[in-house]
């Protein structure tokens, strides 16, 4: 497998080496333009053989611009400097620490193999259970932690195992563990999106809203494709024995009942009276219901508030159409005006003592300087009377509206979902319920409260990420797995991804520098306009090359070097960066699963059991990678499952 590789690699090098000769032969003379091809065309080459991203084209810029300026070398370290101090100076790489030190705390609060454990046992009777519980635990894990080496490791050593002893096909089973693993890169909190936010110039709040229902379909995708195998192909994903499906009950509930089937509710209840609960503590009682009936207090708690909410007209808005109503109305309609009744003074207290001639002092009271306005008043006191109980009419019929459609919906899903739980809520899902609430409720309110206060405008991202490195340590505190070498291991880890991450935009930076300098993107730019490409097939060119260049390198390769090509052109062909972000995003998940550079198939191969071998986890990745690009035709077709929510919210 080695040698294969080897060659690929060496292979798609030459075909790289090769187009750009011919390239250069052809033209009748080299310009710098064309340099900055060259340059482009040695860089990816240098990586492919292994050498540091960010220091090959920190090193490739300064030579390339050293040539750019005429062998100037203090022109080309201005432009170091300039470059890497821009850099610095970006506000948004400031989130970039943060959500990975939350992602490692996270990590090591150890919550994934309880959570597996609940998801696994929660799901039991879908088909295939074992892997949709694999991928329902990756894609939460994931989003926690945006750490795909982590997930993948993590759930390779819990995971794969399980569906090993429960008969799974190893395909199957490493395609739905690096699949799942992956999906941390494109659903927010995501360190990609960050990177692409700061790269093209486009708001990361927006790109977080933006990607949160793409990111879902794609795992909703994953789901259905294992769900609809194991039907198809039950010796794949063979169901879960009774064995496994058994959840053994605590010490005090068997002693209500040895039926875990029996109705935790009903039982319960029936428990508090007489001498049902002559073993049983009554506090234990108590909080066994307390559990069980906060599913539904909860609902009730957010189905009132969201009503409020939605139904509510805010009073601020009243009293701005009112201010406005009383600044158009005029002189003498409305003499109460503060603002108009000084002109009308000092035109009564100037005119007046004219036309009566007599004394300065005596002659603005007679005329009624100061007595006018209080007639005036009296003369308007109706139509002043009429707006103030207009003003005070208008609050009561606006004051509500009916809730909206989509509120409706949700109440019902909702509603239905709790209805359920109750419905079927035995002792056994009772203790699965407690499993979930110590693992998957933790995390994802952490997760929620992280992206609700930045798409909700609460927090801009950096702060957001500061709240969720502060919650990520109270939620390893709280789980007692906070120790001197845990907290000292997580600052290690993040200063050394945080250090590669600006590092590569600094290099970035001066790569960028160096080829537009050189009139590369220039020339680029020239070509793509040359084909005289639609906006169709500008995308679909986009997301090929894209694609392609998954296979040898990394997402975060592509982001720093070939966005900076692709962001001008976009304007050319009238393509929202926005959405152009969510495309890439997309896209980017095969940088993770493509052979040869499959780094997943990697951190999942170090873990795996030594039968399981390179070419069955390559295999069990083709079919999501299909399914990947079949999230890219959907979200093309259908763009609004990307642009949605960020219109609502910030239109």
């Amino acid at each position: 497998m080695i040698r294969r590789e080897l060659w690929f690699g060496l292979s798609f090098m030459a075909l790289i080496v090769i187009a750009a000769t011919v390239m250069l032969l052809r033209v009748e003379t080299i310009t710098n333009g064309h340099l900055g091809l060259l340059m482009l065309t040695l860089v990816v080459v240098a990586i492919m053989l292994g050498f540091p991203t960010a220091f090959t084209l920190m090193g490739m810029g300064m030579i390339f611009t050293w040539f750019a300026y005429d062998r100037n070398t203090t022109h080309t370290l201005d432009l170091m400097v300039q470059a890497a101090y821009k850099t610095m100076a970006n506000d948004v790489l400031i989130a970039v620490p943060l959500f990975v030190f939350m992602g490692y705390l996270v990590e090591r609060a150890n919550l994934i193999e309880t959570l597996f454990k609940s998801l696994h046992l929660a799901l039991a009777r879908l088909p295939g259970a074992l892997a949709v519980a694999t991928l329902v635990t990756c894609t939460v894990f994931a989003t926690a932690t945006g750490i795909v080496g982590a997930v993948v490791t993590l759930m390779g050593l819990l995971a794969l195992p399980a569906m090993l002893r429960a008969g799974y096909s190893i395909p199957l089973a490493a395609g739905s563990i690096t699949a799942g693993g992956c999906l941390g890169i494109l659903i927010p909190p995501s360190v990609l999106l960050i990177v692409y936010g700061a790269t093209a110039g486009v708001s990361v709040v927006q790109l977080y809203a933006g990607a949160f229902f793409p990111g879902v379909m794609l795992a909703s995708l994953y789901v259905a494709y294992v769900i609809l195998v194991a039907k198809l192909k039950p010796d794949w994903a063979p169901p879960l024995s009774a064995a496994d499906r058994a959840v053994k009950l605590p010490a005090q509930t068997q002693r209500l009942t040895a039926d875990a089937g029996r109705h935790a509710f009903a039982g319960l209840i029936g428990a508090l009276k007489g001498r049902r609960n002559a073993d049983v503590s009554t506090g234990f009682l108590l909080r066994q219901l307390f559990i069980v009936l906060l599913p539904g207090v909860l609902f009730a708690l957010l189905a009132y508030t969201s009503y409020r909410a939605v139904t509510t007209v805010a009073a601020v808005e009243q009293y701005e159409i009112q201010e406005i109503g009383s600044a158009r109305g005029g002189a003498g309609e409305a003499a109460s005006s503060g603002v108009q009744e000084p002109p009308a003074e000092s035109e009564g207290g100037l005119q007046e003592p004219a036309s009566q001639g007599q004394g300065g002092l005596a002659e603005p009271p007679g005329a009624g300087a100061v007595q006018e306005p209080p007639g005036a008043e009296t003369k308007a006191a109706p139509a002043g009377g009429a707006v103030k109980s207009e003003a005070a009419a208008a609050p009561e019929e606006a004051t509500t509206r009916p809730a909206p459609t989509w509120w409706w919906v949700c109440f019902a899903v909702f509603g239905a979902i709790v209805a359920l739980f109750y419905l079927f809520l035995s002792f056994a899902r009772l203790e699965i319920f407690k499993m979930l609430l110590a693992s998957f409720f933790p995390l994802m309110i952490l997760i929620l409260a992280v992206l609700g206060s930045i798409v909700l405008g609460l927090a801009t991202p950096t702060e957001a990420a500061a709240m969720g490195a502060l919650g990520g340590f109270l939620l390893a505190a709280a789980y007692r797995r906070l120790t001197l070498g845990v907290l000292k291991e997580s600052v290690f880890l993040t200063a050394k991804t945080s250090a590669m991450v600006c590092w590569l935009f600094v290099g970035s930076a001066i790569f960028s520098a160096a080829f537009a300098l050189l009139g590369g993107q220039q020339l680029v730019e020239e070509w793509v306009l040359g084909m005289n490409l639609t906006k169709i097939q500008f995308l679909v060119l986009s997301q090929v090359i894209i694609f392609i260049l998954g296979w040898p390198l990394e997402w975060t390769e592509i982001i720093v070097i070939f966005m900076p090509i692709f962001i001008p052109l976009l304007d050319n062909f009238g393509v929202d960066p926005l959405f152009f972000g969510l495309l890439v995003a997309l896209n980017l998940q095969t940088a993770f699963l493509s052979p040869p550079v499959a780094m997943a198939a990697f951190y999942l191969k170090g873990v795996s059991p030594p039968h399981v071998t390179l070419n069955q986890i390559f295999l069990g990745m083709l079919p999501f990678m299909g399914i990947q690009v079949l999230a890219i035709l959907l979200l093309y077709m259908w763009p609004q499952i990307g642009l949605w929510l960020p219109q609502l919210l910030y239109k």
